[in-house]
This record gives structure tokens, C-alpha cells and sequence, in this order.
């Protein structure tokens, strides 16, 4: 076996990839990273009637954008099958499997009797020691297995710890049908072998796969992995994790306005933990990451916790690299509102001054774009219901009286509008937020936004004098 750790990936293409692949994927590439290791994706496309271009495209898609790049070219399964063909004839010949030549009504017999009895369907082993002369003419046969028929199978696991198997539970399994199609559990052996995979890291629903597969690798003389069956996640609830939960295809999470750092950060910690660190680098992760620290026991999927953790990524991003993110995900943002995607430099610069007051009330990119609205809305602004109460006749007065030491103002910025604010309050008598309530309504449509000095700043000179002269003017 290698000195470098190989990890690898292998999704079947027959939808998105889900929320529990990308953190199966995670842990891989992080124990690749941390390790000095590589990563490998593999296709696990041999479901022929299942397995779409566009669900491979999904995939890919979903890895980039999540930020867990692959080494090497994806390796697709089924172009394998020749491969996996000679692997089970080899084991024919080496006496470790054999033909079977048991038509589907002697399976169905074979269940059916086992049922009877109270006890689990398995192959009969009919055909182990039977001698091919004895085969029915026109039988195509399948290959199956010579599994141990006495003792135990042991997976040595990284997470699970040594998990033991009763022989007599595993049964003489199918690695080869009768039409030549190997199955999944012989295809897996043959391609992470061949793959030179070191380390095997996927969802413990595979422990049982695990037992079967050692038996395989055992049967070809060839060393076992390093295996590391992580647990499922779980709903909130505690119940396994459904689309309700959000069990969905990190596109979705994309549109729902996530960074691909803090979903990152989010799906390492379900199921591994660093002391008490809750926010994370990229950096950290890698350094910290071991998949002996991975707990046994599932991890529960919580939209709250990953949306508080979404929001400090937000505020601790570069003003410009969160730009630039944010950008690359309007398209995808249904509820963009009045945000163009063709942004010009101009409403660029505007976005990005106004970033700093924006993110700092905003969990999600979605929240970052429904509160980026007033920079894009055209005038005469249309009010909602909050800002339509607040704009009556006594606060369009207000505003009115405050026009004119706006327009007297030579620099326009955060702090001079503020001054001439606390001037009116001043002399006017009114409370600071008399003012400053009239004045949100006025500038965005809206009773919250940022705060209202920046948005007198970023908005300018010229457009805020219009916004407010409309609502002075009733």
C-alpha cells in the first residue's frame, strides 16, 4: 500500500449532491488535505437506468462550488465493467469463486423456506463444490464468492472501532450476474484497488458492504484500506435527515444564500469537533481535521445553527471577496427584487460601499439582497406598509424642515449629515429618532435598513435629495 494517502469520493449520479455527500466529501478532502494526501473521484454510475449526464454535471457543479476540488480526472464505474469482468474470472481460477447456476425460481424457493423457518433469506451455497459438468444447458450462470463459511469477518474502523462479522451472515454473494454485470460491491473492491485508495471514508450504512468487500480483497491477496464509516445525519428531530430537514442538493443551499466557507465550516462540525472552536477556517480545518476524532453517534442537521454561523462569515468576509460572492450568486437568488445581474461599475462601487452596513444585519446572501433593495429602487419609491404608517403628515413635515440644511451641506458624508441632524433635533426640539425614522422611510421604503447616516452616504448627494423632496412633497 502507498505511503500517500489516496481518499476518494464516489457518488452514484442518480440526483444532486445532497447535503450528506458534501460532508462525506468534506471529510475525505479535508483528510487528504491534512495528511498530504490526494483525493479521487470516482462515478459510481453502473445504475444504468438511474444514473444521468446531468446528475454527473450536478455533482461536479455542486464539488466546485462548495470548494472540495478532486485530483485527477472523475473515473466513471461503469467504463470499468471489462476490468471488473477479469477480476471475477481471475477468482474462478484461483478456486475463490464460482459459477452458479441457480435459475431465480430456486431463489424465490430459497427465500421462501428460509422465511418459513425464521430465518434470514441467504444463498444456499448449491453450487460451491458442484462440479461445472452438472450445469443445465442454456443457463448463463453468475459468479459468486467463496465467503468464509465458519468464523468472523473483522473491519478494523476508524470511527466504529472493530466491528465483527458471523461468517454464516454473509453468504456466498453474487460479485458477477449472469448477463456480465459486475455488482456494486464487486466493482467498489476491483476500482479502489485499482485506484491505489489507501483510506476509505464514507456513511456507516455501508458497515455491513464493508465485511463483504474485506472477503473480496482478502480472496485477490490484496491489503485492505484503512476504513472509516462516519454516521448518518439527522433531522433537528433526531429522526433521519429528509428534504424537510434539509436533505437537499447543495444548489439549493447556494440559492438559499450560504457562503461555500461557512456550509464548509457548518458540515465539519456535524459529527467532529475541535475543543470548542464553532468557527472555523479552511485552514483550521485542514490542520485540525483527523477522522479518528469523528464521533459514532449521528449528527443533527439544525438550519438555525448553520444560519447564525452563515451570518459570521458574512461580517468576518473582505467587503470585496464577500462582492464578489455575492455576485456570483444573484443569479441563482429568486427574491433578488430590483438588483439587475448586469451590475455596472457605478451600482458596483454603491453595492460596495453599502456592504459594511449591510452585512451586519444580514444572515444570508438572500437577506444581503432583500435589504440591498433601496440602493436599486427607482423613484418615486413604493412604500410598504411600515413606512407608508411612519411617512404621515407630521413626519413629512419633518422632513420638509430638514431639507434645507441638507442642501446647504458642501461634503456629504456619514458624519456631516449627522451633525445636521443633531443640529434640527436641536433646535427643533424633536428626539433624534423622530427624525431618523422619518428620514428610513423616505430613503429606502422601508422601517429598517441600515443604519440611516450610512444610507445617506452611500445613496449621495443628488439621489437622496430626490428620495426625500417625494415624500416631502406628500
Amino acid at each position: 500500500m502507498s505511503d500517500k494517502v489516496v481518499t476518494r469520493f464516489a457518488p452514484s449520479p442518480t440526483g444532486f449532491l445532497h447535503i450528506g455527500g458534501a460532508r462525506t466529501a468534506l471529510f475525505n478532502w479535508l483528510y487528504a488535505k491534512h495528511t498530504g494526501g490526494v483525493m479521487l473521484l470516482r462515478i459510481e454510475d453502473t445504475d444504468r437506468e438511474r444514473s444521468t449526464e446531468a446528475a454527473t454535471s450536478a455533482i461536479l457543479e455542486g464539488l466546485k462550488w462548495i470548494g472540495l476540488e478532486w485530483d485527477g480526472e472523475p473515473v466513471s464505474q461503469f467504463a470499468r465493467a471489462e476490468r471488473h469482468r477479469e477480476v471475477a474470472n481471475e477468482l474462478v481460477c484461483a478456486g475463490k469463486a464460482y459459477y452458479c447456476y441457480a435459475t431465480p425460481q430456486e431463489l424465490e424457493e430459497m427465500r421462501e423456506k428460509a422465511r418459513a423457518e425464521g430465518r434470514p433469506p441467504r444463498y444456499d451455497s448449491r453450487w460451491r463444490d458442484r462440479d461445472p459438468s452438472e450445469a443445465p444447458a442454456g443457463v448463463k450462470p453468475a459468479i459468486r464468492i467463496k465467503a468464509p463459511q465458519d468464523g468472523e469477518t473483522l473491519v478494523r474502523d476508524k470511527v466504529q472501532g472493530d466491528v465483527r462479522f458471523p461468517n454464516k451472515d454473509l453468504d456466498d454473494f453474487i460479485i458477477l450476474r449472469s448477463d456480465g454485470n459486475p455488482t456494486y460491491m464487486h466493482a467498489v473492491v476491483v476500482d479502489d484497488h485499482d485506484m491505489g485508495v489507501t483510506h476509505i471514508i464514507r456513511g456507516d450504512d455501508h458497515l455491513t458492504n464493508a465485511a463483504r468487500q474485506t472477503i473480496i480483497y482478502e480472496a485477490m491477496g490484496w491489503d485492505v484500506p484503512v476504513m472509516a464509516h462516519i454516521p448518518l445525519i439527522h433531522g433537528a428531530d433526531g429522526a433521519k435527515l429528509s428534504k424537510r430537514h434539509g436533505a437537499l442538493g447543495v444548489e439549493a443551499y447556494r440559492a438559499m444564500g450560504y457562503l461555500p466557507e461557512a456550509l464548509r465550516n457548518y458540515l465539519v462540525r456535524l459529527g467532529w469537533s475541535h475543543g470548542d472552536d464553532e468557527v472555523m477556517s479552511t485552514e483550521d480545518m485542514i490542520n485540525w481535521f483527523d477522522i479518528v476524532d469523528v464521533n459514532k453517534g449521528a449528527a443533527r442537521f439544525d438550519f438555525a445553527k448553520l444560519e447564525a454561523l452563515n451570518g459570521i462569515h458574512m461580517r468576518n468576509s473582505r467587503d470585496e471577496a464577500l462582492l464578489d460572492q455575492f455576485l456570483a450568486t444573484l443569479p441563482y437568488i429568486e427574491s433578488r427584487g430590483a438588483i439587475p445581474l448586469d451590475l455596472t461599475s457605478e451600482q458596483k462601487a454603491k453595492l460596495l460601499a453599502a456592504l459594511p452596513g449591510l452585512k451586519e444585519r444580514a444572515k444570508t446572501l438572500v437577506e444581503l439582497a432583500d435589504s440591498a433593495q433601496y440602493l436599486f429602487v427607482a423613484r418615486p419609491l413604493a412604500l410598504d406598509e411600515k413606512a407608508s404608517q411612519i411617512l404621515d403628515a407630521d413626519a413629512r413635515a419633518v422632513i420638509g424642515a430638514l431639507l434645507p440644511r441638507f442642501e446647504s451641506l458642501e461634503e456629504w458624508s456619514a458624519a456631516t449629515t449627522e451633525a445636521a441632524v443633531r443640529e434640527h433635533a436641536e433646535s427643533s426640539g424633536l428626539k433624534l429618532g423622530k427624525i431618523a425614522q422619518p428620514l428610513r422611510a423616505a430613503l429606502t421604503g422601508r422601517s429598517t435598513s441600515p443604519g440611516v447616516f450610512d444610507v445617506l452616504a452611500v445613496l449621495g448627494k443628488d439621489e437622496s435629495l430626490g428620495r426625500l423632496r417625494d415624500q416631502a412633497a406628500g
